[in-house]
């Protein structure tokens, strides 16, 4: 019984070892022609970020985990409260939402993360790029947009861009892990244990224009954990556009 957790154990360092930092595709950018200096006069509307945090079968699926999700919310917004101040122009909160309104962010939230995936897949990965996303062959096109139903959103009349912020967490379970390395001795068969997604992005709320986004499939710091949740913060808003977070 012994040997056959050793070789379980042992299975899971080599897979790790192997396993290819962070994906090896971009990660990041910015909208053609669009710039956002520090101390510029413009308003950020920031949404209260989308998390959800549960656990990943055996099989795959997402068992979400109530008590998980509301200490992650709490540790996000905490973290992002204190990064607020380094975005280098005035931050402003939504308001709280209730009935159509709610609705209404919580379906653009879902889009948000719905095109940021589609970014990931189709721009991000340079193989795997639209030929629309694409200028002469020579240079990328970064064009993608929420719609700009986003103009009706709760507080957007009084800025000019909205920080949407999305994040999943799914810690793989023991079955997932046992799964992921008794699949690395077979042949051609790939399992992954676990899922940490994590979007930011700011939107222009006069068109629905997404300007800049950060969007990675692996992020690190667990969210369940105030430390980890600074960290997974710290990573969304990397480089943001007149910002000096990610700088030092």
């Amino acid at each position: 019984m012994k040997i056959i957790f050793w070789s379980i154990a042992a299975a899971i360092a080599i897979l790790m070892s192997f396993a290819s930092p962070a994906h090896a595709q971009e990660r990041s950018a910015v909208k053609q022609g669009f710039e956002l200096e520090a101390n510029s006069g413009k308003r950020i509307l920031v949404f209260r970020p989308a998390v959800s945090v549960g656990s990943q079968s055996t099989g795959g699926m997402f068992e979400p985990n109530a008590d998980w999700t509301e200490q992650a919310k709490s540790n996000i917004q905490v973290a992002l409260e204190e990064l607020q101040a380094r975005l280098g122009n005035e931050v402003v909160e939504a308001p709280e939402a209730f009935g159509e309104d709610a609705r209404a962010v919580e379906e653009h939230m879902a889009l948000f993360a719905a095109v940021s995936q589609a970014v990931i897949e189709y721009q991000f990965f340079v193989g795997n790029r639209l030929p629309t996303k694409k200028k002469d062959n020579k240079a990328d096109v970064f064009d993608w947009s929420l719609g700009d139903g986003v103009a009706d959103l709760p507080g957007a009349e009084s800025a000019d861009y909205g920080l949407f912020i999305f994040n999943k967490d799914a810690y793989g379970s023991t079955g997932r892990k046992i799964l992921q390395a008794v699949a690395l001795l077979g042949p051609g068969i790939a399992v992954k244990s676990g899922e940490h997604l994590g979007y930011a992005g700011l939107v222009d709320l006069r068109t629905g224009d997404l300007l800049w986004l950060n969007a990675d499939g692996a992020m690190g710091g667990d969210v369940r954990e105030a430390e980890g949740s600074q960290k997974r913060v710290r990573q969304l808003l990397e480089e943001f556009p007149g910002s000096d977070i990610g700088k030092e």
